[in-house]
Order: structure tokens, then C-alpha cells, then sequence
């Protein structure tokens, strides 16, 4: 029998593989590398203009962008810890940012700046209305369209408005990327590079990732809610996007004191969407607590259990005994464990709110034979395992003890099974629907 893709149950597809993301990806990366060596070509030409060394300017302007970007990618994948989105998806929106949002916005931004502000306003107001309201537009836009097609071909992933704000954030923080480049690199030779780096990547880091959120805030309710509204909801989040970026960049100025207004106005944001995740998380663990005490009777879930799903300390206790009663693989068994189970009451949770889709339960007999595969991982591996220090007594944890409960297996197997005959049978350009047969 094939094995279960445990990184597809848990992002709800047939396969983890998506036409979708390897081509976007792509698209993504190679425009990156573009901009990369247009910035190059720029420091190699700046450098032999001024008599410096373009080369160096051109690495330290890279290592200095990468700091803010180690400190705020953590900082963004700690609000939904409890249910982390999938890598590859991250790594798209990211790279999207770096190259497509970046590219775009560079050539539309030289093009108004040359075609359109300066022959109609000139330079000094042309200046004024490129900063403040044609960049933000064009830059909001550019980064904004990677989360409606997120959206389109990847709903299902976004459970929770912060989901929408990690998407955001992590596509406002490729593009801050690879702008700050751009800035470090004419900082450096200009001798100023210790001050821009203090405002761009110590100061304000947070400006871009704050300003898409609101986009993502907008497709999180487009995602989460029905009724015709969610269709205005993206809208009305690349406005308040629009605005916030506008603001702050109309803040330059009028000196210290615009900008000490412009961030006061990004800390109230910042609050609000930290508010925001520490709401969604209280809903997630409620959901836990409500939608998985019916599966208690399966014996792969008991009162002990659920009591760990709902803490972030208790799950990582359980991961490190999952380590030492069976290694690595037992540590990833753990956390396929958790998320399946963590994505099976988020599932109920969408029913409930009307949010449903037809392969449902399809869905979640996946999530039910994950967990029951995660939690075999442990059973009758070792002599004696240690007990679950989150139980009290071994028979008060699933992982402690045997459930009749192999027909879910075997009927995920099935499916999985069929899966791949069907893929082999379909033309290479398919790529077949959950639950739905080819036509």
C-alpha cells in the first residue's frame, strides 16, 4: 500500500505538489535573480563613476538587507504557531515580494514618475506625488495580487485572519528585501549607509509588513466569511494599505515630527494585529476543545490529549518526548499529530460558520488517518515507552494504548491508492480535483 502524504492531508489536496506554486514560484525566483543583477550591474557602474569599490558596496548592501529579514520572519511565523502554514506556500508569497512585487513596481514607478507626474506637475510636486501616492499604490497592488491568487488556488489554507497577516507579512517582507538593497546600495555610496540602516532596518522595519497586512486582513475575511461583503473585503484592505503607505511616506516630509505621527499611527496597527492573532488563537484552541472530544471514541484522541493540543508549552513537551521515545522521525510524527488534529477541529469549525467544502469529509478521514499513522509511530516500538508526561496514567493518552481503527487507514489508503492510478491514467497537463473523478 502507498504511504500517506502527510504534507498534503494536512494542507486538505490530493498532492502537495501544485502547478499553481512551482510556476508562480519560479516566475517568482527568476525575477528575483533579475533584480539581483540589475542591482549588481548598478553597483558595479556606481563604483567606477565614484572611484569605490562596487562590488563590496554591492555585499554589504545584501548582508545589511538580510538582517531585518532574520529578525522579522520569526517574529511573523510566531503568530500561528498552533497551526504553522505550509513552508512552500510561505517561501512563494516571500519570493513573490522579492522579484514579480518588486520588478513590477520599479518599472510602473519610473514610468509615472517619467511619463505622467513630472510633465503634468513637475519636479518638486512630481516628487511629492510619486512618493506619497503613486508608489504606494503601485507597491500595495504589486504585493496585494499574490494574496488574491492565494486566495483563489489556496483557500483552504487560510483558517484564521492572522493567516491572512503571516501571508502579508511575508510577501511585504521579500519586497522590503530586495528595496532595501536598492536603498543600502545608494546609501554606501553616498557615506550615509549607518544612517539608513537605522531607519530602514531598525526604526521602521516594520513599515511594509504592516501596511499589507490590512490586504491580508481584507482576504482573510473574503476566505473565512459569506455573504456578498467578502467580495469588498480585499478592496477595502489594499485601501487602508494604500493609506497607511502614503501616510508614511508623505511623513518624510515634515521632518521629526511627521514621522514620530506616522509611527505612533503604525504602533496602534501593530497592537490591533497583535489583538487579532491573540484572538485567533484563543478561538483555535476553543475549536479543539469543542470538535475533538467526539473523537475520543476512535481512541486517537483522549480528554489528556486534547489538554496538550490546546498549549503551545504542552505541545513542545510532547514533541521532546516524542524525540526520545523515537527519535526524529517520532518528533515529526508528533507534529504531523498535532496539526492534523489542530486542522480537523479548524475544519469543523469552517462547517459551522457556513465556510464548507464538498470533500469534507473526505478531508477528514485524511486528518483521522494521519493521526492514527503519527500515533502508530509509537506503538509497539519500544519495550516499554515512557508515559506521556501530560497524562497522568498511560491509558489516559492515545499514544499509550491500541484502537480498532485501521478501516480509516485503509480506506485513506484506498483513496491514495486511486489517486495514482488516476494520475497516471490522466494526461500530464491534468491535474485532477479532490474528489472529483476525470471527466
Amino acid at each position: 500500500m502507498p504511504r500517506l502524504d502527510s504534507k498534503a492531508i494536512l494542507q486538505g489536496r490530493r498532492s502537495r505538489y501544485s502547478m499553481t506554486l512551482i510556476l508562480g514560484t519560479t516566475v517568482s525566483v527568476v525575477c528575483m535573480i533579475g533584480m539581483l543583477g540589475y542591482l549588481w550591474l548598478l553597483a558595479i557602474a556606481g563604483g567606477t563613476a565614484a572611484g569605490i569599490d562596487g562590488a563590496t558596496g554591492f555585499f554589504v548592501s545584501v548582508v545589511t538587507a538580510i538582517i531585518p529579514v532574520t529578525i522579522l520572519v520569526p517574529l511573523i511565523l510566531m503568530l500561528d504557531r498552533l497551526e504553522p502554514e505550509p513552508g512552500w506556500v510561505l517561501f512563494f508569497a516571500f519570493a513573490w515580494g522579492a522579484g514579480v512585487a518588486v520588478v513590477a513596481s520599479f518599472l510602473l514607478n519610473s514610468w509615472g514618475l517619467t511619463y505622467l507626474t513630472k510633465p503634468v506637475f513637475g519636479d518638486g510636486v512630481a516628487d511629492f506625488l510619486s512618493t506619497s501616492l503613486v508608489a504606494p499604490v503601485v507597491e500595495e497592488s504589486a504585493k496585494g495580487m499574490v494574496l488574491l491568487i492565494l486566495l483563489w488556488r489556496r483557500r483552504h489554507e487560510i483558517d484564521t485572519f492572522t493567516d491572512g497577516v503571516v501571508y502579508a507579512g511575508m510577501v511585504a517582507t521579500g519586497f522590503a528585501f530586495t528595496e532595501n538593497i536598492l536603498y543600502f546600495l545608494s546609501a554606501f555610496f553616498d557615506g550615509t549607509l549607518v544612517a539608513t540602516f537605522a531607519i530602514r532596518g531598525l526604526i521602521a522595519p516594520f513599515g511594509h509588513p504592516l501596511y499589507t497586512a490590512m490586504i491580508g486582513l481584507g482576504v482573510a475575511y473574503a476566505a473565512l466569511r459569506t455573504g456578498r461583503l467578502r467580495f469588498l473585503a480585499p478592496f477595502g484592505g489594499w485601501l487602508v494599505a494604500v493609506l497607511l503607505h502614503g501616510m508614511w511616506n508623505a511623513s518624510t516630509y515634515y521632518g521629526w515630527t511627521g514621522l514620530g505621527v506616522a509611527y505612533l499611527v503604525l504602533f496602534v496597527v501593530l497592537l490591533g494585529i497583535l489583538a487579532i492573532a491573540a484572538r485567533d488563537r484563543r478561538s483555535q484552541v476553543a475549536a479543539i476543545d469543542r470538535y475533538l472530544p467526539p473523537y475520543i471514541s476512535t481512541g486517537l484522541v483522549t480528554p489528556a490529549d486534547i489538554t496538550m493540543l490546546s498549549s503551545m508549552t504542552a505541545r513542545r513537551q510532547a514533541r521532546e518526548w516524542a524525540s526520545r521515545n523515537a527519535g526524529t522521525k517520532g518528533r515529526a510524527a508528533m507534529k504531523d499529530y498535532q496539526l492534523a488534529a489542530t486542522e480537523l477541529a479548524l475544519l469543523h469549525q469552517k462547517l459551522d460558520a457556513g465556510v464548507s467544502r464538498e470533500n469534507w469529509k473526505v478531508n477528514r478521514d485524511s486528518f483521522l488517518a494521519l493521526m492514527h499513522v503519527a500515533r502508530d509511530t509509537f506503538l509497539g516500538r519500544l519495550p516499554q515507552p515512557v508515559t506521556p508526561g501530560w497524562a497522568e496514567n498511560p491509558t489516559d493518552s492515545g499514544f499509550m494504548r491500541r484502537a480498532d481503527f485501521a478501516h480509516v487507514i485503509a480506506q485513506a489508503r484506498s483513496q491514495q491508492a486511486q489517486i495514482q492510478q488516476t494520475q497516471r491514467r490522466a494526461p500530464r497537463n491534468y491535474v485532477p480535483r479532490h474528489g472529483q473523478p476525470p471527466e
